[in-house]
């Protein structure tokens, strides 16, 4: 999905901070959402978790859009024409709906409720996604991977993975990228990262054994439910440092929750974030815009009947750093 923002801030982040638990137990970060529109007059609004002034990466998750359930009689559903990425993997999950991809790398592939759909920039990719006549109610997350350093400039890659359900009492988790609850995804990642989609019954009970080496982020999309005893609503997410072994999930309400649970080491990197592009550097940022600007770099996206997104004017004002939370 592309930032259409008319005026994308730009974010400089930096590395985590450790600092794990309290006596009685994990300590607990509610991080709230922005409303954001996705452009033109009967736009889509998204809710953006990440990044925020408080903390701008979980693991190398840098960006977190979730939006819906969005009736599409009413907006028109999600647009989005031809745009470019560098630097980062976009993942894509549907809860409702469908939309259509395609990149400048050749891929046509549909994105659909359960099914992941993950997509490296790498030096340069551009894409654009629709959601089909087929869709009613449009409803999911989209969200950005910063690639390390080490690999930020790969060749492209588009990877398409079902993961199966594993259903535990009370529970159903959906692991699409890393592992958890006795499930593996083969998708590859350029870091350690957990990505899953979580569903808990009324009055269940769910404990997870996680990675201690990572931090963790529970974005709830539906109902309600208590991390680690602190309770959030939707469109909030839990955040919690490194050095825990064990989430507990419980659903104290009387309808189903759903949440998507994110992870990962914590990326020791600084990053630079401006509309569809992170970089290392005010730089390359610029660089990155005129190459769009040029029609080089990117390739071409065939099949989309209409005129390619402009990239915004760059900002006036020299790059300021954005610290995290501690």
């Amino acid at each position: 999905m592309s930032n259409v923002e008319a005026k994308p801030a730009e974010v400089r982040c930096g590395a985590a901070v450790d600092g794990a638990r309290d006596a009685d137990g994990p300590r607990v970060e509610v991080l709230t959402s922005r409303e954001v529109p996705l452009g033109g007059p009967r736009a889509m609004t998204v809710q953006r978790t990440l990044p925020q002034r408080g903390r701008s990466l979980i693991g190398a998750w840098c960006f977190a859009d979730h939006y819906g359930p969005d009736d599409v009689s009413g907006t028109g559903g999600m647009d989005v024409a031809p745009h470019p990425h560098t630097g980062l993997q976009t993942v894509s999950w549907l809860f409702s709906g469908e939309i259509e991809h395609r990149d400048s790398l050749g891929s046509h592939a549909f994105v659909r409720p359960g099914e992941l759909n993950l997509m490296t920039s790498g030096y340069g990719i551009a894409h654009s996604e629709v959601s089909t006549s087929r869709t009613t109610v449009l409803h999911g997350v989209q969200l950005w991977v910063a690639l390390p350093e080490q690999h930020r400039n790969t060749d492209r890659d588009f990877q398409h993975y079902v993961p199966d359900p594993v259903r535990h009492p009370g529970a159903e988790v959906r692991v699409f990228l890393g592992a958890l609850a006795g499930a593996h995804s083969p998708v590859r990642t350029f870091t350690p990262l957990l990505g899953a989609e979580i569903l808990l019954a009324p009055h269940a009970t769910l404990a997870l054994d996680v990675d201690p080496a990572y931090e963790h982020g529970l974005l709830v999309d539906s109902g309600s439910l208590l991390i680690s005893e602190t309770p959030l609503k939707p469109a909030e997410l839990g955040y919690t440092h490194p050095g825990i072994d064990t989430l507990t999930l419980t659903n104290a309400a009387d309808e189903p929750t759903r949440a998507i649970l994110l992870g990962g080491t914590p990326f020791d990197e600084e990053i630079v974030m401006w509309w569809n592009f992170i970089g290392r550097s005010h730089e390359d940022i610029v660089r990155a815009r005129a190459d769009w600007a040029a029609g080089t770099r990117f390739g071409e996206v065939h099949g989309y009947e209409g005129d390619r997104l402009p990239a915004p004017e760059l900002p006036s004002v020299a790059l300021r750093p954005r610290g995290r939370a501690r």
